[in-house]
């Protein structure tokens, strides 16, 4: 197998698609890795696609002269989004004054650049997108509009920005925004993840990856995990599990960026909680480009201090470390045995705790005061065995009563209440109490 680069290393910038003359490159997704491999039989060695390489010659990377921390002006806005909504109000501003976004937008299962040139349009844009997405063919559609005297503002990955400035030589009309990016999984993991619900990727009409700080997939409007709990998709991209290979070793990941701007969350933000829980941006600015992008943009902008907006967002000076579970992690997906058996045997621990966080939800103990909404899709079912002492007789008892209403049929109920089994999953706790008010403490065992 001949490639591009190391293999590997590819970023899935699909760069060396767009300028390969002979349609001889293909980049195989082999969930824990990409690799652009070539076509030997239809190459014709003209080293183009090894020159436009991001891997294959030092990039430039340009200090922040410029950072603050902010907001949108706009509250519908900044309520819309994950983060501020900065970039939606420099995407909004960008084309009031007469320029062309391109960004990443979810459409028929797949993660793919579009153009928008209302403000209307931009809607397709927001929200976080923790997947890897598919540039492929659009460097060519932008710079065919900036051949045509149109001025684009491109936001994307560091990767894809550096290959939207190769490709265009950095016109003079193109502007950029680079994202924080802490990896990236392929979207085969996402549909993994799906295909444990009976859900295919293909069949979504809208995603959903995070609410402000709330991180938590969603899909047509149904979550696939309890308000107190984080799901296993989330869970395993969070912690670093699931992303390429090349992530590991990201040649983006310090304070030197690709882009005009670079946009973000400002963890770590020494503003009051009720601003923070709204959403606040870190921006910074490398150039008179990203000048111009904020200038022109409606924003509340305020101090931030940047070495603590670095030791808040490691991707500002180290790529994200690899867990020492991912190899087992992709062996057991790659065996067919599912994501969710997968999460179990890399982190029991975390896979456990959520089993019971969610059946104390389900029975109203924790957090679940309101009745469950039907937009949500929990997939938890297993054996309840609950051992406790006589002096928690009657709050047994209640648990027994609140579980059989959710659906729960018990086996077996013993002394009368030492022992109450459930399908799939054991909990034993010497008080009851301890179980409502402190999940998974030394004194509960839980055994699946």
């Amino acid at each position: 197998m001949t490639t591009v680069c190391e293999k590997g290393k590819c970023t899935g910038c699909m760069e060396c698609i767009d300028v390969c003359p002979k349609k001889a490159i293909k980049v195989i997704d082999s969930w824990m890795e990409y690799n652009a491999v070539i076509d030997s039989e239809k190459c014709i060695q003209c080293n183009a696609c090894h020159s436009a390489c991001q891997n294959n010659a030092e990039q430039v990377l340009t200090k922040p002269i410029y950072w603050k921390q902010g907001w949108a002006q706009d509250d519908c806005i900044r309520m819309r989004s994950s983060s501020g909504g900065v970039a939606t109000a420099v995407e909004r501003a960008f084309i009031k004054n007469g320029g062309i976004v391109c960004s990443c937008t979810f459409s028929l299962g797949k993660f793919e650049f579009d153009f928008a040139e209302t403000e209307d349009e931009v809607c397709k844009f927001t929200g976080s997108k923790y997947v890897k997405s598919n540039p492929e063919g659009i460097y060519k559609k932008i710079l065919e509009k900036l051949k045509l005297g149109r001025k684009v503002l491109f936001i994307g990955l560091p990767c894809q920005v550096s290959a939207v400035r190769h490709y265009t030589k950095n016109h003079q009309n193109l502007y950029t925004a680079d994202l924080i990016c802490h990896g990236t999984p392929s979207p085969q993991i996402l549909d993994s993840f799906l295909f444990d619900y009976g859900i295919r990727l293909t069949e979504i009409q809208s995603i959903r990856f995070r609410e402000k700080n709330n991180f938590k997939l969603e899909q047509n409007g149904k979550r696939f995990a309890v308000p107190i709990t984080t799901d296993n998709y989330l869970m395993t991209f969070l912690n670093s599990t699931t992303y390429t290979e090349n992530c590991y070793q990201c040649q983006y990941a310090k304070i030197e960026r690709s882009g005009d701007i670079t946009l973000g969350d400002s963890w770590g933000s020494e503003l009051e909680k009720s601003i923070q829980d709204k959403g606040i941006s870190l921006v910074l600015c490398q150039n008179e480009k990203g000048k111009e992008l904020i200038d022109q943009t409606d924003l509340t902008l305020v101090d931030v201090d940047l070495k603590k907006a670095i030791e808040s967002n490691h991707q500002l000076y180290q790529p994200s470390q690899k867990p020492e579970q991912r190899e087992v992690f992709f062996y057991e997906l790659k065996k067919g045995h599912g994501f969710k058996k997968a999460v179990k045997r890399c982190y029991p621990k975390k896979y456990l705790k959520n089993i019971v966080k969610t059946v104390l939800y389900n029975m109203k103990f924790m957090g679940g005061a309101e009745p469950l909404s039907s937009s949500s899709c929990y997939g938890y079912k297993g054996q309840i065995e609950i051992n406790i002492s006589n002096a928690s007789k009657n709050y047994a008892q209640l648990v027994y009563e609140k579980a059989e209403k959710l659906g729960y049929t018990f086996s077996a109920v013993k002394n009368p209440f030492w022992e109450m089994v459930c399908d799939g999953f054991t909990i034993k706790c010497l008080d009851l109490h301890k179980l409502k008010y402190a999940i998974c403490e030394s004194r509960i065992r839980l055994v699946c």
